[in-house]
């Protein structure tokens, strides 16, 4: 399959509609169904961007949702169905399912936002917001920037140690852990500190503050995004009007029937995988035509 992904290079605003939306419906709504085919659809994207990156993710979730699913019962022990008691409270088949609901939900929503700071980067948030809310967007996209490289001038440093004889090892005591574990901190702060004082240099020296502030990446929309957001839209129009997401879980499970809207909430979940079929199969045309 093609590497490139089509949907990464929509107008930004296309591309922060979708996550809003797809983020906050995940969030929403607890229809069984519903957060199935947003599990789906969020894990066959994040595997689309990342590749084998899905398999580790999936297996650092997969604990803490089976966590949160099981202890769900534990403290909501509503339920006309009990299948156990624990410590005399019962744990009951609806705060089960209602559990593996919360924890779908949890699931779709890490995803989603995997995908989310693949697709949307720091330059194009940016430029998204930069004329709206101009501190804050550059304030997001240095904190977002300062983890990561933080994190790697982590793994610097103690690698710098290691190789000089002073790293962490197996034969060192607590109090030799800490001792290094501080020093190594102190040096990341320090250079942290450092850092700031030659940003602030640099913005300064750049005019930043002096006027009214301008994007280098800036264009519009074109007719296919308009299309494709036209598209979302209207997909999402007919979800919330169609209705059927309601569910009940207590004292028994309850669920609306699926129709139209569950089929306009998959199309709508499915835009950006529709978009890299449609493109691998392109690809694989004019592969296969040369």
């Amino acid at each position: 399959m093609a590497k490139r992904d089509p949907f990464s290079e929509y107008h930004p605003l296309v591309c922060f509609l979708f996550f809003l939306t797809v983020i906050l419906m995940g969030t929403v709504v607890r229809h069984p169904a519903y957060v199935l085919a947003g599990c789906v659809a969020s894990g066959w994207y994040y595997g689309l961007l990342k590749g084998r990156g899905l398999l580790t993710m999936l297996l650092r979730l997969l604990p803490l949702l089976l966590l949160v699913s099981l202890l769900n019962p534990l403290f909501n022990p509503r339920g006309e169905h009990v299948l156990l008691r624990i410590f005399g409270r019962a744990f009951t088949w609806e705060s089960l399912c209602f559990g593996f609901v919360t924890a779908g939900s949890f699931a779709q929503t890490i995803l989603w936002f995997g995908c989310y700071n693949t697709v949307l980067t720091g330059d194009k948030f940016t430029s998204l917001f930069g004329n709206l809310i101009p501190a804050l967007s550059l304030l997001l996209v240095m904190v977002l920037r300062m983890m990561g490289e933080q994190t790697r001038k982590l793994k610097q440093i103690l690698h710098a140690r290691s190789g000089i004889g002073k790293g962490i090892t197996e034969q060192n005591s607590r109090r030799e852990k800490l001792l290094h574990g501080m020093t190594a901190l102190s040096a990341l702060t320090d250079r942290a500190l450092e850092g700031s004082i030659v940003t602030g240099n640099s913005m300064k020296a750049r005019g930043y503050g002096c006027g009214r502030r301008t994007n280098f990446h800036s264009r519009r929309l074109r007719v296919g995004e308009w299309l494709c957001l036209l598209l979302f839209l209207f997909l999402l129009a007919l979800t919330l009007c169609l209705g059927g997401m309601e569910a009940e879980f207590e004292p028994v499970i309850r669920t609306d029937p699926l129709g139209l809207g569950f089929l306009a909430y998959c199309g709508l979940l499915g835009v950006p995988i529709v978009l890299r079929i449609k493109e691998s199969i392109l690809w694989h045309i004019l592969k296969y035509g040369i």
